[in-house]
């Protein structure tokens, strides 16, 4: 696979998302809080989707604590930084990964992406509508919790997906982000995977907690309610930790893992939406 790519021109026999949607697909991969998965998930499920014929980035808008690169084994030379400071082009930082998708790795330890700017709104922003008429999927893989950086980032996607574990700190900082999302982005709709979860149909028992209480203290918009759809679970498996220490895909190391499967079962229930 070539290390560049062209965004003017048609990649010969990649699938072209239909005109009438007006380009990919957008989906937010956020979390309330950090080391629940979400990196892992974000890269898995591209892989998923790309092994179904699907035309798929992952950018990595954890913008300053950037670790997709450290996910994939990837050691870029170009970045977004440098997109954003003009020392690359778009094409030059867009790489492909394993997997047979592409990225667009952030640098780390950057504090000049720890607020949002009017100069890194716009940038993003352009970001995103010139890669969109080239991909069937963009994966934003946002940093974790509800800062204004992470905020922005998620309303650059028309779909969200909340990573959350059955740690109940993790579970109140998923309500808090959630919550966030409907009163600040008018969000109707969120998708919700438990990773980590310790038994069959401890992610459908989660989601239903959440809803209940997402519909006591979240203030209802008249004629419409909000619905937090369960997207799949993802049970705790040792294949997922030695793919993570090793620094490769589940879906390619350990197609068969219990891990693989459920994200394998995203991507289906994404693509059949």
């Amino acid at each position: 696979m070539s290390t560049r790519l062209d965004l003017a021109a048609p990649q010969p026999g990649a699938p072209r998302p239909p005109s009438s949607r007006g380009g990919a697909r957008t989906l937010a991969v956020t979390s309330g809080k950090g080391g629940v998965g979400k990196t892992f998930v974000a890269a898995n499920l591209a892989a998923a989707l790309a092994a179904r014929g699907q035309r798929v980035l992952v950018l990595d808008a954890d913008l300053g604590l950037a670790n997709l690169d450290v996910v994939l084994n990837l050691h870029p030379k170009l970045t977004l930084h440098d997109v954003f400071t003009e020392k690359a082009t778009l094409e030059q930082a867009i790489l492909p990964a394993p997997g047979g998708f592409f990225v667009l790795l952030a640098g780390s330890g950057m504090v000049e992406y720890s607020r949002l700017t009017p100069e890194i709104r716009d940038k993003l922003l352009k970001i995103i509508e010139t890669v969109k008429p080239r991909f069937d999927w963009v994966l934003l893989d946002t940093g974790a919790g509800i800062s204004d950086v992470v905020l922005f980032c998620i309303s650059l996607a028309a779909d969200v997906l909340v990573v959350a574990t059955p740690e109940p700190t993790s579970l109140t900082d998923a309500y808090a982000t959630i919550k966030v999302l409907c009163t600040q982005q008018g969000r109707r709709e969120v998708g919700l995977l438990v990773n980590q979860a310790n038994r069959v149909g401890e992610g459908r028992l989660i989601c239903g907690q959440l809803q209940q209480v997402l519909q006591r203290f979240v203030p209802a918009t008249p004629g419409q309610s909000f619905k937090l759809q369960l997207m799949g679970e993802v049970k705790s498996d040792m294949a997922v930790r030695q793919a993570v220490l090793k620094r490769q895909l589940v879906l390619e190391h350990f197609p068969g893992s219990d891990a693989a499967q459920a994200i394998k079962a995203l991507a289906n229930k994404l693509l059949g939406q």
